[in-house]
């Protein structure tokens, strides 16, 4: 934790309390895991550019009433936010002296433009040591560092797309950033490893992550599957490629999801369907068997599935401990959260009273509680804040970072 100067804001709680956190990241990978960060108590200080700030705070419709984009406000709740013009001499120095007063650094800029602007790791862990500064990259620094690191193109030419949509349709991205997600919890779980190493060695460290490796890493058993046999996946739609019934199958209202994992499972299913003696029928008496003759199968229990509503499905599947369940909306699913007691929403307001409703951390601690302190907040609200107390940090350790006289509040444009 940072032992230069209390943090700038209020006393939180939680395991990461009294960590500070320089958050130079846009888009969604860098700010996920920052919020992250701040959910687990961290004190985080976003730094923006002055007049445009995060670009996802351009990224809509929708907008809320306060004209707050829906994106933006997914990833950037328990943060404080600072706007400073990087190409400013003086308000680059502010820059340096956050750096400096940070536990830790997060950025996603182009390769070199930190190093540029005088705030890259070798230049700045000289005075802090024990700074911790995490790159977040789309292809690395190497060969690939001039690459544009779009969670899109990298879904493409990481082969995750080709593996996704049905066989005789076109290749298909995930719904949501998947890419952009996995890299920001990489990220995420990189700075907690280099926040314990320090507690041993009171050393910090760089550390990288990027969108393609983590991307790699995401595709796991279609990977391994292609690692260990030189085969290349291909789309299955919904099926899974070494499990069988692994899917989605036809009702007379829509489909069912049926993951029967197991032998066991398989013989559940076919009794529930009314026909037990399915799971004798040699082609389907074992997984690797129901794999290779997944076509027959499925058309064996789509014929028996039709004849009923997907819902009454369900519910006697479920009855015979068959894991299913239907396709639902995302409104439905936070109904299900509700009526599972998983409390999935928080509603977050700013002092000005508008606010937002955001999807609850999933970490679930027993004694030190992931917080929800501040909502998203609007573009440069925390500069004065801040800045005042970076102005303190300087008054007591006047030879590690001074800011120049002319590097004034108001020469910050919010």
């Amino acid at each position: 934790m940072s032992e230069l100067s209390e943090p700038p804001g209020d006393s939180a709680a939680g395991p990461l309390a009294g960590l500070v956190v320089a958050d130079f990241s846009r888009i969604l990978a860098g700010p996920l895991a920052t919020m992250m960060l701040g959910d687990l108590g961290a004190e985080v200080i976003k730094v923006e550019r002055p007049g445009a700030g995060d670009d996802t705070r351009s990224w809509g419709p929708p907008f809320t009433e306060d004209g707050s984009s829906a994106y933006y406000l997914s990833v950037n709740r328990n943060k404080r936010s600072i706007a400073l013009d990087l190409e400013d001499e003086g308000q680059r120095a502010r820059a340096r002296a956050l750096i400096l007063a940070a536990d830790v650094v997060i950025e996603n800029f182009r390769a070199g433009t930190m190093e540029r602007f005088g705030l890259g790791y070798e230049s700045s862990k000289a005075d802090n040591p024990r700074l911790i500064y995490c790159r977040i990259s789309g292809f690395g620094d190497g060969p690939g560092s001039d690459l544009p690191g779009y969670d899109f193109l990298v879904q493409a030419l990481s082969g995750l797309m080709s593996i996704t949509g049905d066989p005789d349709g076109p290749p298909m991205k995930t719904g949501v950033a998947i890419v952009d997600v996995l890299t920001g919890l990489h990220a995420a779980v990189g700075v907690l490893a280099a926040v314990a190493e320090r507690e041993r060695s009171g050393l910090g460290q760089r550390l990288e992550v990027n969108l393609f490796s983590s991307a790699l890493a995401s595709l796991v058993n279609q990977a391994s599957s292609f690692l260990t046999t030189g085969t290349v996946p291909t789309r299955m739609s919904n099926g899974h490629p070494s499990v069988a019934p692994y899917e989605t199958l036809a009702t007379a209202t829509g489909s069912i999801v049926v993951t029967a994992g197991n032998d066991g499972q398989f013989r559940n299913l076919c009794a529930a369907l009314g026909r037990p003696e399915l799971a004798d029928d040699p082609r389907w008496a074992s997984n690797a068997g129901r794999v290779r003759h997944r076509a027959e199968m499925v058309r064996e229990l789509e014929e028996i599935l039709r004849l009923r509503p997907c819902r009454a499905w369900v519910e006697v599947l479920r009855q015979h401990d068959v894991p299913c369940g239907a396709v639902q909306d995302i409104s439905q699913a936070f109904e299900l959260a509700d009526r599972l007691g998983l409390d999935a929403v928080r509603h977050l307001v700013r002092d000005d009273g508008s606010g937002a409703s955001s999807v609850a951390n999933p970490i679930t601690l027993s004694r030190t509680a992931v917080s929800y302190r501040l909502a998203p907040p609007a573009l440069g609200a925390d500069t004065d804040r801040v800045f005042e107390w970076l102005d303190r940090r300087v008054d007591r350790n006047p030879d590690v970072c001074p800011v120049p006289a002319e590097s004034s509040n108001e020469h910050v444009e919010q």
